[in-house]
């Protein structure tokens, strides 16, 4: 903590902006810390404690006009209220790329420590935010999927029909064809898929019964170094672990090597119904403004003009997750979506305009 300083122009405003700001991200770590429990709620105290000592050393450096000091940025109080009422893993993103704006290293005021600090939370904070990726990616997985191959190839297949000409029921009728044959065939892809990757895991788990056997092998000649030589290990060092389990056959099974990755990959049941759902909901986009009777030009328009706004909604769902730039990502989203949908609506101007 530094002592006071007399204030140069413009500092006191500066001061003030980074003690909110402290302060407010202490409310967001301690927020998210009440929806969570053990380790992880210690981890979050900790970082909140962390800010609250940053806080204090621009408390000292206002001195008495401390109490003077406003709410912090309109991001941190909207990350504190999303960590109050959710306390996902998406605060978690939102707080990590948060931690990456720091402005400490060009702060004059600032401490080296402080800025350091800053750093090592943001690790922190990514380290928290992949163990909540990984409890969600499978199902975001085939969530996100399902939604945007949804909008992207059933948009794609209602401007085909639309540009070769057909009825409007004749569209509708197309694109409920597409809905239901797409989430189907989504959900029991999706349900194989996943199946089918948690099969190949399981098979290459070791098998526990393997290591009950170990008190009964020949201490002299035996084959267990080969066991750790076959996962990759060094021939020295797959010595040096048989040797010592060998010398003491009887500590506790290890937790299964492959929890992580099951738990990644997810359930097939819970990747299916995901994808089945969100193909759903994203293929019914495009053929909600033939739903509701409107006709072209502006059936659609109103089609392109909703799902360009869902794939950026997604877009930036998978940038906040991932801990990317939202905007970028959503925008690619749009583009890709864009060139599908461009691509058939042409084929179907063209084949329209032969076949007529």
């Amino acid at each position: 903590m530094q002592d006071h300083v007399a204030p140069r122009p413009g500092s006191v405003r500066r001061w003030r902006r980074r003690l909110a700001d402290e302060r407010q991200e202490a409310q967001v770590y301690r927020e998210l810390a009440a929806r969570r429990t053990g380790e992880e709620r210690e981890v979050l105290l900790g970082l909140a404690e962390a800010e609250e000592r940053h806080a204090a050393h621009w408390e000292s450096l206002l001195g008495e006009q401390a109490g003077q000091v406003g709410r912090g940025q309109l991001r941190m109080r909207l990350l504190a209220l999303l960590a109050r009422r959710f306390g996902s893993v998406f605060v978690l993103a939102l707080t990590q790329r948060a931690e990456s704006r720091s402005p400490y290293w060009d702060d004059v005021d600032a401490t080296k420590a402080m800025a350091a600090d800053e750093r090592i939370h943001e690790e922190v904070v990514r380290a928290l935010a992949a163990r909540g990726r990984a409890r969600v990616s499978g199902t975001f997985r085939a969530a996100v999927f399902g939604a945007n191959d949804g909008l992207v190839s059933n948009l794609a297949l209602v401007l085909g029909v639309t540009g070769g000409g057909v009825a409007p029921r004749t569209v509708l009728l197309t694109g409920l064809a597409g809905l239901l044959a797409g989430a189907l065939s989504m959900g029991a892809g999706e349900f194989i898929s996943v199946r089918s990757q948690r099969e190949l895991l399981a098979a290459s788990t070791p098998d526990p019964r393997a290591r009950a056997v170990v008190p009964y092998l020949d201490v002299d000649a035996n084959e267990l170094a080969l066991v750790y030589r076959a996962r990759g290990m060094s021939e020295q060092e797959a010595q040096r672990r048989a040797d010592a389990l060998l010398s003491d056959p009887k500590p506790a099974v290890p937790a299964r090597p492959d929890a992580e990755d099951h738990e990644i990959v997810g359930t097939g049941m819970r990747a299916a119904v995901s994808s089945f759902a969100f193909f759903a909901c994203g293929a019914f986009v495009p053929v909600l403004p033939f739903a509701v009777g409107l006709v072209e030009p502006w059936a659609m328009i109103v089609a392109v003009a909703l799902v360009g706004l869902a794939l950026m909604l997604t877009g930036a769902a998978v940038g906040v997750l991932s801990g990317a730039p939202p905007l970028s990502r959503a925008l690619r989203q749009l583009a890709i979506g864009a060139g599908a949908a461009g691509v058939t609506y042409g084929l179907g101007l063209l084949f329209g305009s032969t076949g007529g």
